[in-house]
């Protein structure tokens, strides 16, 4: 880790790892924010991006288990803009829809949704309009916004990374008839003691906060990922301002299912040591046995295999209900087992849980949209230590 910040590829990083539920390495390098010289602490609060989505998805489930709605109930039940919504052919025109998204759709990106910044669907293109990417609307006008725009294919056909999540979390909404940042208070945060964890920043853990650094801000209108990926590969590493995109102080409005919540390593540490138990943490049950394992099981046909995102493959992946779920160990060309399941972030956030093994691990820093591959190098490192 220290090399890495040594050469300049990353400002500062923090790493975690536990076996059975004791952590055996925690480590920080480098610099929260290097023109301010502030160096990387423990308590470092970061932007979690994407790795928010497993956290709502299993806030969602933990409504599931409580017979609110299953995995087939079409999205427009509970969202009934979606009821209309229309699919986009090869051809460009407009067709409606084969069957109904559902709930588990929007779980597993088999929804028809994409991704504004991938640039491979000219949804993605038409999303630079949609209201989901502006920080100064509510989650329920976002979602209502979304289900203007037709879908890139029809539900159930494809998989396709996307701004499901969103959906997901507005779903919560509506069906706990409360704030998605209070449900997840409620059901997640406050009973597992992740005090650092939530939409924005208080003003006085703000001086704790990590700059950003790296490529240009993903999140913007304009923005696609071969475009950082160009920009990776020239060598661009510069500060980054990400807070009319990302901001520390529109809680009560900037609330998203697919990013938005910050956090640091010990708070995300206790929601995947949690998953790794089977869903408790320190006698606090959180969510069943079972439907974590419904959750980590992969649900994507072989037929949709390998996964892909923005061209890069997910080689020895299938996804379940809110994470990926590795199904061919060779094929993933990293050490682990069958079953672990995690997921990543667009700042370069990452945990990986391997129940079969015991071990929870986790890294974070703040580079947008680096491509080095730090979290293949941080499995060798913590693979080869078992006996």
């Amino acid at each position: 880790m220290q090399a890495y910040v040594d050469r300049g590829v990353f400002t500062g990083i923090n790493t975690l790892v536990a076996r059975r539920g004791k952590v055996v390495q925690t480590g920080h390098y480098g610099w929260r924010d290097r023109e301010a010289k502030a160096p990387m602490t423990a308590d470092t609060v970061f932007r979690l991006y994407s790795m928010t989505k497993p956290i709502v998805c299993t806030v969602l489930m933990t409504l599931f288990e409580e017979g609110r709605f299953t995995l087939v109930d079409p999205v427009a039940k509970f969202i009934p803009a979606f009821a209309s919504v229309k699919v986009r052919t090869d051809d460009g025109s407009l067709v409606d829809s084969r069957w109904p998204m559902t709930v588990g759709d929007v779980l597993a990106h088999t929804s028809g949704l994409v991704y504004h910044f991938l640039g491979d669907s000219p949804v993605s293109q038409m999303y630079d309009k949609a209201a989901i990417l502006r920080a100064d609307v509510s989650l329920a006008d976002a979602v209502n916004d979304l289900a203007q725009f037709p879908l890139a294919f029809h539900p159930g056909t494809r998989w396709k990374y996307s701004l499901g999540n969103d959906v997901v979390g507005r779903l919560i909404e509506v069906i706990a008839g409360k704030p998605l940042g209070e449900v997840l208070r409620e059901r997640l945060f406050e009973p597992l003691d992740m005090p650092d964890t939530g939409y924005g920043v208080v003003e006085g853990k703000r001086d704790r906060l990590a700059a950003m650094y790296g490529r240009p801000d993903i999140l913007l209108p304009g923005v696609t990922a071969p475009d950082c990926f160009s920009a990776w590969a020239q060598g661009a590493n510069e500060k980054v301002d990400v807070s009319a995109s990302y901001p520390v102080d529109k809680a009560e409005v900037f609330q998203r299912g697919g990013h938005g919540l910050f956090g640091t390593i010990s708070d995300y540490f206790r929601f995947a040591q949690m998953l790794c138990n089977g869903g408790t943490l320190d006698g606090h049950r959180i969510i069943g046995r079972k439907t974590l394992e419904l959750m980590h099981t992969n649900r994507i046909p072989e037929a949709l295999l390998p996964l892909e995102i923005g061209g890069l493959p997910l080689m020895g992946y299938g996804f379940g209900l809110g994470s990926r779920v590795a199904l061919d160990i060779a094929a993933t060309n990293a050490p682990g087992s069958v079953g672990e399941f995690g997921w990543s972030g667009a700042a370069k956030t990452h945990y990986w849980v391997d129940p079969k093994e015991e071990i929870v691990a986790l890294f974070m820093t703040q580079s947008m949209l680096s491509f080095d591959p730090l979290e293949m190098e941080m499995r060798a490192l913590v693979y080869q230590a078992l006996e």
